[in-house]
């Protein structure tokens, strides 16, 4: 059974969703630090003038090594009115955004206290949407321990798995022998990232996912893990 992990994210890319659907069983890891700056809290849309990027708002000052799980919104911020407006600015001439609007536009009137609440709802929306099937966990519900790779291979015994499908930067941290030593395989995800058709010219890579589903629908699985025709 492959194993692959990582932390709940907003509106992830496409090679968060390739890996998830390579995996036997994927695991949301929402024990370690929350890191500031990164893809926790935030993610990009294209628009006619390139990237744009959409953050959700969260408490964190005085709380630097609060966990993934405990980080809270700034619900003072109105953004989920203006992450919706841009998003339908930007998207509601795609052709699917009639298909996906309403499911989507739940996430932006529901309240969400916790920011991993909020990212892994809205992800397996996207599961659903894009027809992932892959069996999913939270850490804090396995009780994994360690850190860094001890933390990987604890988290292989108590899921029963056989192999961890990291991201191509493991290779940067991993101590491989210990996977060795424990009888596990260890693979690494190398994505190539593909065209789809986009809106607003030239072709941009490394949106969110909502950008590839919005333009190409029920093609989106396929094309996100490069075995469209």
């Amino acid at each position: 059974m492959i194993l692959g992990a990582h932390q709940p994210q907003y509106l992830p890319y496409l090679g968060y969703f390739d890996k998830v659907a390579a995996s036997d069983l994927f695991v949301f890891m929402d024990l370690p630090q929350y890191k500031k700056r990164e893809y926790q809290n935030r993610n990009r849309i294209k628009g006619p003038q390139g990237e744009i990027w959409l953050t959700v708002p969260v408490k964190s000052k005085g709380r630097f090594e609060q966990a993934i799980k405990d980080v809270e919104i700034d619900e003072t911020q109105a953004w989920q009115k203006s992450h919706w407006q841009t998003l339908e600015m930007h998207l509601r001439k795609a052709p699917y955004w009639e298909r996906y609007a309403a499911g989507l536009e739940g996430f932006y009137t529901r309240p969400y206290t916790h920011l991993s609440s909020l990212n892994i709802e809205m992800t397996l929306w996207f599961f659903g949407q894009l027809g992932i099937t892959t069996p999913w966990k939270l850490e804090s519900e396995i009780g994994t321990s360690g850190l860094s790779t001890e933390r990987l291979v604890d988290m292989c015994r108590k899921t029963g798995a056989t192999a961890y499908l990291s991201g191509a930067g493991g290779k940067d941290y991993m101590d491989e022998g210990r996977f060795a030593a424990e009888g596990l395989g260890l693979a690494y995800q190398h994505y190539s990232h593909p065209e789809y058709a986009q809106r607003y010219g030239a072709f941009l890579p490394y949106m969110s996912v909502v950008d590839l589903l919005m333009n190409e629908g029920p093609r989106s699985l396929e094309i996100l893990r490069g075995k469209a025709c």
